[in-house]
């Protein structure tokens, strides 16, 4: 190892400890890490061994140990798929959401290449109006008109969404809607079923042993902090996408069964504080078949690249946070069990539960209020199941931001596997041009021992990593540049 210089009239610490790691023996190795996750904002250290060996002849085929990094330990990605958090591991998310809309639409991974030829719709259900909010209406022609409150809003304007009488907004049903989407989802694919074989003239059990319905949905927050849902609906053989539905299952049977189901679709709430609620779709439902040539307005490529980018989207579409708001060591209660367990005040929130105070958080009012709501639902024993205060953040949603059907395609998982055994393979193939004799794999055993050190880079990596990340978006720009310019040019 070289002698590190006297550093003590650098007054920065990261490129004090930059200067450290480039007096290391291996520095390209410091690089090379931080490289191969291009840039992941927080990875995870980590320390330990694998070794791979051959059981018919105890042979190492082999072997890895953190002992011998420059820093005496391993990054890998975090794994984040929220672009907000992480920008890097977000694209390896939103590529393999790509991957796995677009499998289900024309064949691939593992799913079979007639798949383009079954009828296919792709639907948006809205949530309904809790209150007239600022928009940028348009008439059936496009043109731009002006809102309730008289003006023509811009764009990027900060009122877009927020409500024209917040006095008389129904924030409680606003945020019970979010929290409830996810149940509202599952009873309209149970009555999606019910519709289809009810506009088909048959009975559901006929219906199912002739057709599968599969799907996929992606949920997207609204500038009024309600999610909506974008989903890729699929009619398939009794076997799935290996078997092509009847005749008589067509995309506009679809189209008929999606609305309908949509507007049967309800819950109902009761509570002694809110009374009786009906949670439902809104009015607006958007249903559109999907090309199956290419030739359409919605392609498969759209569709997919559509859905990917909301797949790492969360709620800062909205305006709100992107972090949890509960106070973590007394998990929002408010209060912990001290030694004689009793209820002792938490200290580190006062007994509000919360990790920084709601008046103090940097967004609007109309969010402030949603993320209020929430937190005080939540705490009402009705919709104590809830747990609305750890959701408030999200101002009220709880499920999950991307899902489908079993049969539907691949599996993210099965897409990770593909990735790994491509670099297996690549060592193996490394290590037979080395002239390292070659193994059956069905007879290698790998031991491993792994634990979690830290998360996160020393400050001279994180000089590193943001080099990284610029040097990916200048590469980015410069073919996004190209791209406009070809399209211009032909």
């Amino acid at each position: 190892m070289a002698r590190t210089p006297d550093l003590r009239h650098v007054i920065s610490p990261a490129v004090r400890d930059l200067i450290e790691l480039a007096h290391l023996d291996d520095f390209d190795r410091v690089t090379e890490q931080i490289r191969d996750m291009r840039g992941c904002t927080r990875p995870v250290n980590l320390t330990g061994w694998t070794e791979t060996r051959d059981a018919t002849t105890n042979t190492v085929v082999r072997s890895y140990s953190t002992a011998a990094e420059p820093t005496g330990r391993l990054l890998t990605p975090c794994g984040n798929r929220r672009s907000s958090r992480c920008p890097s591991c977000s694209r390896v998310y939103a590529a393999d959401t790509y991957h796995l809309i677009k499998a289900g639409l024309s064949g691939g991974k593992t799913v079979a290449e007639t798949i383009y030829q079954h009828p296919r719709v792709f639907a948006t259900l809205t949530a309904p109006s809790f209150g007239p909010v600022h928009n940028r209406p348009t008439d059936h022609s496009g043109k731009p008109l002006p809102c309730r409150c008289g003006n023509h809003h811009p764009e990027d304007a900060s009122a877009l969404g927020t409500p024209l009488a917040p006095d008389t907004y129904d924030y409680t049903g606003a945020v019970l809607w979010n929290a409830h989407a996810g149940a509202l989802w599952a009873r309209f694919t149970t009555y999606l079923r019910r519709a289809l074989a009810a506009h088909l003239g048959m009975t559901q059990k006929a219906l199912n042993a002739a057709v599968r319905v599969s799907f996929a949905k992606v949920a997207e927050y609204q500038k009024r902090g309600l999610v909506h849902f974008h989903a890729v609906i699929r009619l398939d053989g009794p076997d799935g996408h290996t078997s092509s539905p009847p005749a008589w299952a067509t995309a506009d049977a679809l189209d008929h069964a999606v609305r309908t189901a949509a507007r049967k679709a309800v819950l109902t709430l009761a509570s002694d504080a809110i009374g009786e609620r009906e949670i439902t779709w809104g009015e607006r439902i958007d249903v559109r078949e999907i090309s199956a040539f290419g030739d359409g307005e919605l392609t498969d490529r759209k569709v997919a690249a559509y859905v990917a980018k909301y797949a790492t989207k969360s709620a800062e579409g909205s305006g709100t946070v992107d972090r949890p708001l509960i106070c973590r060591p007394c998990s929002g209660r408010g209060y912990r069990n001290g030694p004689d367990r009793f209820r002792d005040l938490c200290d580190h929130c006062d007994g509000t539960g919360q990790a920084e105070p709601l008046k103090d958080l940097r967004v609007q009012q109309h969010v402030r209020q949603m993320i209020r709501t929430a937190w005080d639902l939540g705490h009402l024993p009705e919709f104590a199941d809830l747990k609305l205060w750890k959701w408030a953040h999200m101002l009220g949603f709880r499920g999950h931001f991307s899902s489908k059907s079993r049969c539907y395609s691949t599996t993210l998982g099965a897409l990770r596997d593909v990735r790994r055994a491509w670099r297996t393979a690549q060592a193996d193939a490394a290590r037979a041009r080395a002239d390292h004799p070659t193994t059956d794999a069905t007879t290698l055993v790998t031991e491993s021992s792994w634990a979690y050190l830290s998360s996160g880079y020393r400050p001279g990596e994180e000089l590193l990593a943001a080099q990284t990340r610029h040097d990916i978006a200048q590469t980015c720009a410069a073919a996004d540049r190209a791209k406009t310019e070809g399209e211009i040019h032909l």
